[in-house]
């Protein structure tokens, strides 16, 4: 999410307290409509204010048109948002973050003292592909052996399926599970 988004977003949602708050407090007989009215007649008889409140009005209006026809931008493929681009002289090919991740996945399912696998794909600023797992191992798992066996497996399997060099496999352990707490369906 870009900063614009944000800041919008957070405007959007502070306006939407307030007249939530105001509104509730009109429904329940703590405010009357008629001290509203006189606070916006009052507010509106100075040119200062009107300035202030019709400035603020068009920022308002340009951002929610902002976020409504403009933002998400953020799943692109061909715009190589979340997608790493290959080329060769034949064309090009995009690649997404979810994919690798699923294929991730797919690799760490494949050992049976790995379970509840989460993976994620980040592309630095350097074009290095570095792959995050988190995962949870039974507790008879050798968790040195199991995460070393692991890098070696998914930097294989991306290299192999997409042509990619991985730069780091970072293996991060979540939970210890026990035979005994697992469900039998």
């Amino acid at each position: 999410m870009k900063t614009l988004d944000k800041i919008g977003m957070i405007v959007f949602a502070n306006l939407i307290l307030i007249i939530s708050v105001i509104v509730c407090l009109l429904i329940f007989g703590w405010l009357e409509p008629e001290s509203i009215s006189f606070a916006i007649k009052l507010a509106l008889n100075d040119t200062i204010t009107t300035n202030v409140f019709l400035a603020i009005s068009v920022v308002l209006i340009i951002l929610a048109l902002r976020c409504i026809f403009f933002g998400g931008e953020e799943d692109k493929i061909n715009g190589i948002k979340n997608g790493i681009l290959l080329k060769n002289d034949d064309g090009q090919l995009v690649i997404s973050k979810t994919t690798l991740e699923e294929l991730v996945n797919n690799v760490v399912k494949g050992f049976d003292s790995a379970k509840d696998v989460e993976s994620k794909i980040v592309l630095d600023e350097e074009k290095n592909l570095k792959v995050y797992v988190t995962l949870n191992v039974k507790e008879n798992a050798v968790i040195k052996e199991l995460s070393t066996n692991l890098q070696n497996k998914i930097k294989t399997a991306i290299k192999r399926t997409s042509d990619l060099e991985v730069k780091e496999v970072n293996i991060s352990i979540k939970e210890l599970q026990s035979e005994q707490n697992q469900v039998i369906e």
